[in-house]
């Protein structure tokens, strides 16, 4: 017979936020709160942007044509997070801070959607998602 728990609140025995899960294998660990996505969004960037489904945004804005800026609800704790995106088109990228510092923002990020020559285009499928630990 299969065990089910049930729980409202997780936390570690030592810390709060320290849960320490074993891998599939049963050699390696790591911190749950690390594995988390902490931000993510599907969105239509083509005509009037508007967003599917998300967690952890406040805003997007529509900066042109192919280029994107999400905001986050609750900012992460440093620049050093981890974004990744995804358009429905060919050149997709991801550009750090609204400044284009070469820094990826703690409270933003922007999605650049183009073709395979490079002109920037509308795309009807943006997502992203971040990993970081949060402020």
């Amino acid at each position: 017979m299969a065990s089910i728990l049930k729980v409202d609140d997780l936390r570690g025995n030592t810390a709060a936020g320290n849960i320490t899960i074993t891998s599939e294998g049963g050699s390696a660990t790591m911190q749950l709160q690390q594995g988390v996505l902490k931000q993510w969004i599907n969105m239509d960037g083509s005509g009037t942007i508007s967003v599917r489904d998300s967690l952890n945004n406040s805003s997007i804005t529509d900066n042109g044509t192919g280029n994107y800026t999400v905001t986050h609800t609750n900012f992460f704790s440093s620049a050093n997070n981890a974004p990744v995106i995804g358009t429905g088109s060919t050149g997709a990228r991801i550009y750090p801070d609204l400044a284009d510092s070469g820094t990826v923002g703690t409270s933003v990020y922007g999605i650049i959607a183009g073709n395979a020559s490079g002109t920037l285009t509308d795309a009807r499928i943006c997502t992203g998602h971040g990993a970081g630990d949060l402020a």
